[in-house]
């Protein structure tokens, strides 16, 4: 489709020379002898660009051709024809709106570039608009995104279940959005208007917990100097997200049952039991059944928790979503940090399709708020993204040990790949473990747990070997 531009000019001669380059180069043009003629056309036609002299005789201006403009349609790129030694007007123009200007006498090369440059951004601004359009009426998931069928599959499973009371249980790599979609679930439901309390069972001690999550009475135990109310009290009538419950101590296990088979608790040194009207809605990037078949996780728990299963796949799977993900949290961070809007470039675009994601979507989210605030320019460029380029390379035929059973082959190339990544993050981090897990997007005590399993000890990760 070819690029409208109008061209207002009350210089016959100008306007002739103008309107002629432009059809040249196959763009299609209108032309305005007057600024009341222009406004005109912009209220009748959708215009791409406008190139408007800053003195267009009697009547209005120019600098009102960019007003007028700029209100009926913002995207609208204008350039403004300033005569010699107008530059300061030229400059409060630019304030005003202006996307560029070029002053007399131009010549042709020069107005080219100008208008190439100027219509590839109005492009990627009207294409992002519309993809953001596209997504919400689609999905209409406030934060969720998702065009594939895995995605759809979630979108039509909690479509199904969130005007329920059903406990569900949220499976997915970390980083993969399971707490948008408990939220999801909670909005959709008859519990919007109450409480939603999110608790990372992670991210709590296994000695404070149970306190966390229960409450405690006075005196329960050293520090308890007031009674405590806990987060199922404090959800009452509304939902509770138990995330990474996987990683939840068998004691803790054992009074999380109580609370879904009898709806009540006692607080952590109390006798009297408290009725508690929640929904549980519970999340992990654990195998539960391998835990299970090796005691770390109640099978009673694990099936009352199973009632209905949401699996979110990971971000390397929907590749398809980047560009719409991409493009909201650029427009999220721009707008909560002030920055000026910016596009992300087809390069750009193409490096992170290619990237494996091993963070999933809040690695995304961080790479994106981190180009947004260093990125000069108003597109950001695949110059501008901060990638490791030794995440997603393929691993030889010889790393997965052909020589052993599927199972244990899998096992055997998983382990190797945690291994390298998670010693690859620590030195990047110098070895901060804190550090090192807000990079990957994990939380801290997930790291230290995984770093217990996979037997890493500090002097791994100081003297650079992998093996």
């Amino acid at each position: 489709m070819k690029a409208r531009i109008l061209v207002v000019e009350d210089e016959r001669a100008i306007q002739i020379a103008l309107s002629g380059l432009l059809r040249r180069e196959g763009y299609e043009v209108m032309v305005a002898g007057s600024g009341e003629e222009a406004v005109a056309q912009l209220e009748a036609n959708l215009i791409d660009l406008v190139i408007t002299d800053l003195a267009l005789g009697r009547g209005i201006s120019g600098m009102d051709v960019l007003k007028a403009a700029k209100k009926l349609r913002p995207e609208t790129v204008v350039v403004m024809i300033t005569a010699h030694g107008s530059e300061k007007i030229a400059v409060e123009a630019m304030k005003n709106g202006a996307d560029d200007y070029v002053p007399k006498p131009f010549d042709n090369d020069e107005i080219r570039l100008v208008v190439q440059r100027c219509l590839e951004r109005t492009r990627l601004v009207r294409e992002n608009r519309m993809l953001v359009e596209q997504v919400q009426r689609q999905y209409g998931y406030e934060n969720l995104i998702g065009s594939g069928k895995k995605m759809q599959e979630v979108f039509s499973t909690i479509q199904k279940v969130s005007e329920t009371d059903l406990t569900v249980l949220i499976r997915g790599e970390s980083g993969t959005g399971k707490e948008l979609v408990a939220q999801a679930l909670h909005n959709r439901s008859g519990r919007r208007g109450r409480p939603f309390v999110a608790v990372n069972c992670a991210a709590i001690s296994r000695e404070l917990v149970e306190s966390e999550l229960f409450g405690h009475e006075k005196g329960a135990f050293t520090g308890a100097d007031a009674r405590r109310q806990g987060r199922f009290e404090s959800a009452e009538g509304g939902t509770i997200f138990l995330d990474e419950i996987g990683d939840m101590a068998p004691e803790t296990q054992a009074k999380v049952l109580r609370v879904l088979q009898e709806r009540s608790f006692e607080r952590v040194g109390g006798v009297k039991p408290i009725d508690v009207d929640v929904r549980v809605i519970a999340a992990t990037h654990r195998n539960l059944e391998e835990d299970v078949k090796a005691d770390r996780f109640r099978e009673d728990l694990y099936y009352r928790l199973k009632v209905v299963e949401l699996e979110l796949p990971p971000l390397r799977e929907r590749p398809e979503d980047i560009p719409a993900l991409a493009l909201r949290f650029l427009e999220t961070v721009t707008e909560r940090l002030g920055r000026e809007k910016k596009q992300v470039g087809e390069d750009a675009l193409a490096r992170l399709a290619r990237h494996s994601w091993p963070g999933n979507v809040r690695e995304l989210q961080n790479v994106i708020e981190q180009a947004a605030v260093l990125t000069s320019g108003d597109t950001i460029g695949e110059s501008d993204l901060r990638l490791s380029e030794s995440v997603g390379v393929e691993p030889s035929a010889e790393s997965y040990a052909a020589d052993l059973p599927f199972s244990d082959a899998k096992k055997h190339a998983v382990s190797r790949f945690e291994r390298g990544f998670l010693l690859r993050a620590l030195r990047q981090n110098d070895g901060n473990i804190s550090r090192a897990a807000e990079s990957i997007g994990m939380v801290r005590q997930s790291l230290q747990q995984k770093i217990r399993e996979l037997g890493l000890r500090s002097e791994d990760w100081t003297n650079g070997d992998d093996s």
